[in-house]
């Protein structure tokens, strides 16, 4: 179980990346708004717009997941419960919460948890 100081440090960084995440949604919601105002001159135009639209759009989902999953690893700090892996209690390595500090799995678990979701994606 991590110490005290160190889960101080992985909370530093999980607000330093809160921010960063928070600051990247403004700014690619200002990209999407600034895409809408662009006069469509042709199709190619319209594709291009269409295209840069969903890349930021994803982006901008993709960002806002790891930032709940942020928020969620917070809420575990406070609460006491940080660095217990969600689906078989033991602790999670140091080394992979430093790596993904809101990791909520263990290596193994994290590797069964994607296997069945992989399943799943298929049916």
């Amino acid at each position: 179980m991590p110490n005290k100081n160190q889960i101080d440090e992985l909370k530093e960084i999980l607000l330093g990346r809160k921010e960063n995440i928070l600051t990247n949604i403004q700014n690619s919601r200002s990209n999407i708004d600034q895409l809408k105002e662009q006069d469509i001159n042709d199709e190619l135009d319209y594709a291009e717009l269409v295209s840069d639209s969903f890349t930021e759009g994803m982006i901008a989902n993709h960002q806002l997941d790891e930032l709940n999953q942020i928020e969620e690893a917070l809420k575990k700090i406070s609460a006491g419960t940080y660095g217990i892996c969600d689906m078989c209690g033991v602790t999670i390595p140091l080394g992979r919460l430093k790596a993904k500090p809101f990791a909520k799995f263990c290596t193994e678990c994290r590797t069964v948890y994607e296997q069945e979701a992989g399943k799943r994606a298929k049916n």
